[in-house]
């Protein structure tokens, strides 16, 4: 499999803005404790460095919030230069208001300062290009895996059975569950690292659903609340199919008249909603607790990697449903 590709962190991220004061900050107490050994020395000299070490970190954060439209338009060595640059200069900056502004004495000098921010810049960096390097390869590998998981392994069998159902009597509709076959294993093979709009996601669970109509009948009562849906919003691709075919699997199969299944989509301020809803088996929460974990555990490692701490991806049951709730930043192209 090729390499995942390097690329710059999101500055505009919560959820790498707060990695990167982290990794920071635990760089720095790191340090600090194998130069000062011994809790007296330590605290002391690490209270001390704050004066300059905050107000540098939190000024070069600022900065990289600001400047992130340049940097996504930039290769990846000139952003590397550029975070490098702004996290020295701020330093340099700060280092020279505490000494010629305020007049205090610090032990170090201009150079050290630049030349420690350059290496917490580059440290910061190193670590954000190790954890696209572990995650990416979930994602890489979602062609393989959702073959293997979103898809069970008799889903194709059942599919052909009820083409065969329909060759004789129904040939037209028999044609258009094969479309719809194709059309779900087209987007299984496709590449899966990219953002794709809402709309071809919704179209590729319609496809899902009515394959799943034509073997489950009556059985399966399907409801679409996607009118308020922002068909541009970018969404991973694979999203919506396989939160459904754990509904229709863990929801309808087991109940023997059948279930409700809901899927609800909408724009909130900034944020995209969803809501897949599903009537407990008669054996209450026990089918739904068996087997999704799988499915669910790809898809909120996929929404780590694309949106970070801004996505959430949580399931909890009622009386009578189980509900899969995911929020995610609302991005068009």
């Amino acid at each position: 499999m090729k390499p995942p590709f390097a690329a710059l962190p999101d500055f505009r991220n919560l959820g790498v803005l707060l990695r990167v004061l982290v990794v920071a900050e635990g760089l720095r107490l790191a340090v600090w404790w194998v130069q000062e050994p011994g809790w007296t020395a330590w605290w002391t000299g690490y209270l001390g460095q704050a004066l300059l070490y905050e107000p540098a970190l939190l000024t070069s954060v600022l900065l990289l919030f600001l400047l992130q439209p340049w940097f996504a338009r930039t290769s990846y060595g000139r952003g590397v230069v550029a975070v490098i640059g702004v996290a020295a200069l701020s330093a340099v900056g700060w280092h020279a208001g505490v000494t010629w502004g305020l007049g205090l004495a610090l032990p170090v000098t201009a150079w050290h300062s630049a030349t420690v921010a350059a290496l917490v810049a580059g440290a910061v960096l190193f670590y954000f290009n190790w954890r696209h390097h572990r995650l990416s390869p979930a994602l890489a590998e979602a062609r393989v895996t959702a073959l293997q998981s979103r898809i069970r392994p008799h889903f194709l069998f059942n599919s052909l059975n009820s083409v065969m159902a329909l060759l004789r009597t129904q040939p037209r509709q028999a044609e258009v569950v094969l479309q719809d076959l194709a059309d779900l294993y087209r987007a299984l093979l496709s590449d899966a690292r990219a953002l794709v709009p809402l709309a071809q996601e919704l179209q590729l669970a319609k496809a899902y659903v009515d394959i799943e109509a034509v073997r489950l009948g009556d059985r399966l009562r399907m409801h679409w609340l996607t009118d308020n849906a922002p068909r541009d919003a970018l969404v991973p691709p694979l999203l919506l199919q396989p939160l459904l075919e754990n509904a229709v699997r863990y929801g309808v199969e087991p109940t023997p008249g059948g279930a409700d299944v809901t899927l609800e989509i909408y724009a909130e301020d900034d944020r995209l909603l969803i809501f897949v809803r599903n009537d407990l088996p008669p054996d209450g929460m026990s089918a739904v607790a068996g087997g999704n974990h799988m499915a669910l555990g790809n898809i909120r490692e996929r929404l780590e990697l694309h949106f970070d701490a801004e996505a959430q991806l949580k399931r909890h049951t009622t009386e009578r449903e189980h509900v899969v709730t995911v929020r995610i930043p609302r991005r068009t192209r």
